[in-house]
């Protein structure tokens, strides 16, 4: 099992990472939280990696910390949680605040997320509000970069792309960014993180 990477951003994109490992690239999936911390490509990079086996393929997983692996692992072990969703999950809010929600059994912040139902929040509060509360205790390794203004016209666009992957309607991803736009917000990692934050409010 691959529980590292440590190589160099080939290409990325705000739900993966092509991690270059001595000639050899590592496809691995990501939450936006690990995106945001991403350098740039062509430079070195390691990610946390939680390796998930299926009968038809094998997935990687990448985290900027490893309290964002634990975090996930523990998503995955809760029932119907499977790892598309835990991504989704880490995804729709910062790790503090997923904990907090989670600890305090907030099930309506929870159902903000996308395809997180009333059920599934229950089930995230019920069976793990003890076991993030020492999560909540550690201090985030790794903190996000800071964002960095990108060029061209389509930065907008990504980042709806980005939003409508994690299962929000194309409508309200574009009037998110837009209004994210319009409130300063200029480089990719910046319009998803607000526009995120307009939309969990």
């Amino acid at each position: 099992m691959i529980g590292r990477l440590a190589g160099r951003v080939a290409r990325k994109s705000p739900n993966a990472v092509l991690v270059d490992v001595g000639g050899v690239g590592y496809l691995v999936l990501i939450p936006l939280s690990t995106f945001y911390a991403l350098p740039a490509e062509g430079e070195a990079a390691a990610l946390e990696i939680s390796t998930q086996v299926r009968e038809d393929a094998i997935q990687l997983f990448g985290f900027a910390t490893e309290r964002e692996k634990r975090l996930f692992e523990q998503l995955i072990a809760v029932s119907k949680v499977g790892p598309k969703l835990a991504t989704v999950v880490l995804s729709g809010m910062p790790v503090d605040d997923l904990c907090a929600a989670i600890a305090a059994g907030d099930v309506a912040r929870l159902t903000l997320i996308p395809g997180v139902g009333a059920k599934t929040a229950e089930r995230l509060a019920l069976e793990l509000r003890g076991k993030v509360a020492a999560l909540s205790d550690e201090a985030g390794r790794g903190a996000a970069a800071p964002a960095r203004p990108d060029a061209g016209g389509r930065v907008a666009e990504d980042a709806a792309a980005a939003l409508v992957n994690l299962g929000y309607r194309a409508k309200d991803a574009e009037k998110a960014v837009g209004r994210a736009a319009r409130e300063g917000e200029a480089g990719l990692e910046g319009l998803i993180r607000r526009a995120l934050s307009i939309l969990s409010g």
